[in-house]
C-alpha cells in the first residue's frame, strides 16, 4: 500500500474487505466521468500549478513498458514502479527518477482513493511528505506519479533480519520527520487527518529523510463547532485508535496514537502485530504499554541493537511520549506540535549526551547505587 520507493507492503491486517480482513478498500467506485470531473475541479485551484498532466503513453515509456524489473511493490492498489522521466519521454523534460504507481481497475483500491492521493497531495507541499510530481486519469488508466524515495520504506529497514542500520540517532530523527508531517497536516486551516499512519508509509530518502506516503485515507477535519468527523472505519489493525474503531469518530488525536504505535515500533524494534511472538506479546500496545512507564522494564525491551547509543533519560523520556500517546482517552494525547517540540529536545540531548571519561555511552543496563539499594 505504500506509495514509492517501497517493497510489497506486508503491514498488520486491514479494515472493511467484505469476505477478507487483508486490504482496506472504500464503501464505492466513483465512476471514471466522476473521477474526471472531479480532477478537472482540483486543477482550477492554483495549488496545482507544478502538477503535471501525463498521458498513458508517456507512463509506457517512463517504466519501460512496465518491466517487470521496475516493480518496487505491489498490494491492493496494483503496483508501483521506478520511472525515470527524461527528454525521452516528454520533450524539454529534465531527468527526473520518479515512483509511479498504477491503479489496478480489478484490484481492491478505488478510484475514490486514487482521487484523495490527487486532492492532497496536489496541494500539500511539505518537506515531511511525498511530493507529488503528477497523475495520469486517461480512459479506464489511473496512475500517480511520486518523487523516488531511494530508501524505500521504514518498515523494510526496521524489521530486516539482519543487518539492520537504524541507529537511535537515525530513529529519532525518522520520528521527529513523520511527527513534523502529521504537525503540518493537523495546523493547516483545514486540518487534514492522515488515517493511515505506520512504517510501511513512511518512506525514506537517501540521506534517510523520512516523508509520509499514501493520502488514500486522508479525511479532512472537524469544522467549527464539531468535535469529530463520523465515518467509516478504515486503516490498519495495530494502529488505528480505540475510539475510531468503536465508533468511527475521527480526530487528529486519532493520529497521535497510530504515532504512538510507531513510535513504540521504533523504540522496541517490534511490529504492531506479530502472530510469531508468544500470545500475550501479538499485539505490541497490549503488551507494552504497560511497561512504559517503568524504568527498569523498559530498558529491558528496548530493541538490543541499539544497545549503548542513548542515555537512559533520554530514552525514557521518549517511552514516556510513546505512553501519553497511546492513552485510551484521546484528549490524554498531546498534540502532534507538541510531539514535535519534545522530539526535537531529544535531539538536542541525544547530540549532548554524556559520556564517561573513556568516551564510552552509559551502559543503560547497570542499576544506579540508588536502584540497588532499593532492589535490596
Amino acid at each position: 500500500m505504500v506509495s514509492c520507493g517501497l517493497d510489497c507492503d506486508k503491514s498488520p491486517r486491514k479494515f472493511n474487505r467484505p469476505g477478507s480482513s487483508d486490504i482496506k478498500t472504500m464503501s464505492a467506485t466513483v465512476s471514471s466521468s466522476s473521477v474526471t470531473r472531479n480532477v478537472t475541479d482540483l486543477r482550477q485551484n492554483s495549488g496545482y500549478n507544478n502538477v503535471n498532466i501525463f498521458t498513458y503513453q508517456e507512463m509506457t515509456l517512463a517504466t519501460k513498458h512496465f518491466r517487470p524489473e521496475f516493480i518496487l511493490g505491489e498490494g491492493g492498489f496494483g503496483v508501483v514502479y521506478k520511472g525515470i522521466i527524461d527528454q525521452t519521454v516528454r520533450l524539454g523534460y529534465e531527468t527526473t527518477h520518479v515512483a509511479i504507481k498504477e491503479l489496478n481497475p480489478d484490484g481492491l483500491q478505488g478510484d475514490r482513493e486514487w482521487l484523495a492521493e490527487v486532492k492532497y497531495l496536489g496541494q500539500l507541499r511539505h518537506s515531511n511528505l511525498v511530493k507529488l510530481i503528477g497523475y495520469c486519469c486517461e480512459d479506464e488508466h489511473r496512475l500517480i506519479v511520486y518523487e523516488y524515495m531511494a530508501s524505500g520504506s521504514l518498515e523494510k529497514h526496521l524489521f530486516r533480519r539482519v543487518g539492520c542500520t537504524l541507529t537511535w540517532p537515525k530513529r529519532m530523527k525518522i520520528a521527529l520527520d513523520a511527527a513534523k508531517g502529521l504537525a503540518y497536516l493537523h495546523g493547516l486551516e483545514r486540518s487534514v487527518i492522515y488515517r493511515d499512519l505506520k512504517t510501511a508509509n513512511i518512506l525514506l530518502d537517501a540521506d534517510f529523510n523520512a516523508k509520509l506516503s499514501d493520502f488514500g485515507l486522508a479525511k479532512d477535519g472537524p469544522m467549527g463547532d464539531q468535535t469529530h468527523v463520523s465515518t467509516r472505519v478504515m486503516g490498519t489493525y495495530g494502529y488505528a485508535a480505540p475510539e475510531y474503531v468503536m465508533t468511527g469518530h475521527l480526530t487528529a488525536r486519532s493520529d497521535v496514537y497510530g504515532f504512538g504505535v510507531v513510535l513504540l515500533e521504533l523504540l522496541l524494534g517490534r511490529r504492531a502485530l506479530d502472530k510469531g511472538r508468544p500470545s500475550r506479546e501479538h499485539n505490541l500496545v497490549e503488551w507494552a504499554r504497560p511497561l512504559l512507564n517503568n524504568n527498569k522494564k523498559i530498558l529491558r525491551i528496548l530493541d538490543p541493537k541499539m544497545d549503548r547509543q542513548y542515555s537512559v533519560r533520554v530514552a525514557m523520556k521518549v517511552a514516556t511520549l510513546a505512553y501519553q500517546c497511546l492513552s485510551q482517552n484521546p484528549k490524554g494525547r498531546p498534540l502532534m506540535s507538541e510531539v514535535v517540540e519534545l522530539l526535537e529536545t531529544v535531539q538536542t540531548q541525544d547530540e549532548n549526551a554524556s559520556f564517561n571519561t573513556s568516551g564510552e555511552a552509559i551502559n543503560l543496563y547497570e542499576e544506579s547505587e540508588s536502584e540497588r539499594k532499593v532492589s535490596n
